[in-house]
């Protein structure tokens, strides 16, 4: 099954994660079909913490790809955040 999660990256208390497009068998940061976005939980204030391609999500989940709980979350943000 295919799954839309995110992947961690950055340094140890420094988290930063890429939002991908994955096989459901393979580790979490391990290998990856797509990079569709990024979320930084601890971006300053005034730079980007979040982007996501919101096309290329809706592309995949009509290919059958699912959401996980927190990149759902995420892609209700960054919708809201595009129609704003």
């Amino acid at each position: 099954m295919v799954v839309i999660r995110l992947s961690r990256g950055g340094s140890k208390n420094r988290p930063y994660y890429n939002v991908v497009v994955a096989d459901s068998r393979n580790r979490r940061d391990g290998r990856f079909i797509e990079r569709v976005g990024f979320y930084n939980p601890l971006a300053a204030e005034g730079s980007e913490g979040l982007r996501i391609q919101l096309d290329r999500v809706t592309h995949w989940q009509d290919k059958g790809a699912q959401l996980s709980e927190t990149v759902g979350r995420l892609v209700k943000k960054a919708g809201a955040a595009a129609k704003a």
